[in-house]
C-alpha cells in the first residue's frame, strides 16, 4: 500500500497553502503522515538554501514557524478525525487553521540537512486541537513548539 500524506486528504479548496498545499505549483509540498502506532505525526523536509538565516549554514527562524504551522494544523485534522471515529485515508479531513503557535528556538538549525517534525495531540475538544510538537536535525531537538489549531 503506498503511504499517503495527510494534506491530500483536505477539501480541494484548501489545498492552496504555499507551505504544505499538494495544488499550489509554487509552493514547498510539506508532507505530514500518522506514525505506524497512530499516536504521533511525523514530517521530514530538506530546506533549500534560499531558506538561511543570518548565517548561511541556519535554518531562517521564520521558514522553522512555517513548518510547525503547517504540520501542525495537518496533525490536527487528523487527530481530531481519528478521535472522532474517522478512518484515515477514506474520507475528507475537516480543515484546521492556526490559533496559537508559540515556539522555543533551543539551539540553531542547520541548511539543507534533513529536519524531522513530531507531533502529538495532548487535547482534543470539540473545535480545537492542543499540540506539542519537535523539530530534530540529526537526532538533536533544535525547536519545540505549542499549537492550539482551531477547525473550520
Amino acid at each position: 500500500m503506498q503511504k499517503t500524506y495527510i494534506q491530500q486528504y483536505y477539501d480541494e479548496d484548501y489545498q492552496h497553502c504555499f507551505g504544505c498545499g499538494p495544488k499550489n505549483p509554487d509552493g514547498l509540498h510539506i508532507k505530514s503522515y500518522p506514525s505506524e502506532d497512530l499516536q504521533t505525526t511525523y514530517c521530514h523536509y530538506t530546506p533549500a538554501p534560499a531558506y538561511s538565516g543570518g548565517h548561511p549554514s541556519k535554518v531562517y527562524g521564520g521558514m522553522i514557524a512555517m513548518l510547525f504551522d503547517c504540520h501542525g494544523t495537518a496533525s490536527a485534522a487528523y487527530f481530531f478525525m481519528v478521535n472522532n471515529g474517522g478512518k484515515y485515508g477514506e474520507e475528507q479531513m475537516r480543515r484546521f487553521v492556526t490559533a496559537h503557535l508559540s515556539i522555543n528556538y533551543r539551539k540553531p538549525t542547520p541548511q539543507s540537512e534533513e529536519l524531522k517534525l513530531v507531533a502529538v495531540a495532548e487535547e482534543i475538544g470539540e473545535r480545537k486541537v492542543r499540540l506539542k510538537m519537535l523539530l530534530y536535525a540529526s537526532g538533536n531537538l533544535c525547536a519545540d513548539a505549542e499549537m492550539v489549531a482551531v477547525g473550520l
